[in-house]
């Protein structure tokens, strides 16, 4: 008595693919920007052949196992984009709350200017920034959160603290008041 044979895996992802393609672009472009669409379904795709085993044999019902794979990814990507600006609105908020023995226009200048810098680092840096400033983390530690190597951290932090300081310095500065001519009246 013969067993019948597994399905070749790679046969089963390919008409998998070829069958739902082009309807879960369209699943997609529904829930993000349609210039993302492909990407985020590449990236499906990527898991579904990474656990094609647990495919269901049924054709419906693997159908569904995937678009719920899409939809688990959106979700996750919705909660980084989330976290990424809380991220961001708890650095302004640290940067804008002055400390009791700093009230100077000058202080409230310095941190708006911080708050601005921010917003203009890429997301990356922001990351990087945050979790040795507001985190505490030690660049070990900083790295495993991000799945790297203490090494690679230390130049990715280097490299934010960086772009930085060149956000700061290019932000536009108030202009000062126009120095008075001697001997001449201004006027109020």
């Amino acid at each position: 008595m013969s067993h019948p044979r597994a399905p070749d895996p790679r046969h089963r992802f390919a008409e998998l693919y070829r069958a739902l393609y082009d309807d879960l672009v369209r699943f997609v472009q529904r829930r993000v920007d349609a210039g993302a669409a492909e990407d985020v379904v590449g990236e499906v795709f990527l898991v579904v052949w990474r656990r094609v085993a647990e495919l269901p044999e049924d054709e419906d019902a693997a159908r569904a196992w995937v678009y719920g794979v899409a939809r688990g990814h959106l979700l996750n990507a919705r909660r980084g984009d989330r976290r990424r600006t809380a991220l961001g609105v708890r650095l302004a908020d640290a940067t804008l709350t002055p400390a009791p023995d700093d009230l100077t226009a000058d202080a409230a200048a310095r941190r708006v200017d911080l708050a601005r810098a921010w917003q203009r680092l890429s997301s990356v840096h922001q990351e990087a920034i945050a979790l040795a400033v507001l985190d505490g983390l030690s660049a070990p530690r900083a790295a495993a959160v991000l799945g790297i190597s203490p090494v690679a951290y230390r130049l990715r932090l280097s490299r934010a603290r960086r772009a930085l300081r060149l956000h700061l310095d290019h932000l536009p500065r108030p202009a000062a008041p126009p120095a008075a001519v001697p001997g001449r009246t201004s006027l109020p």
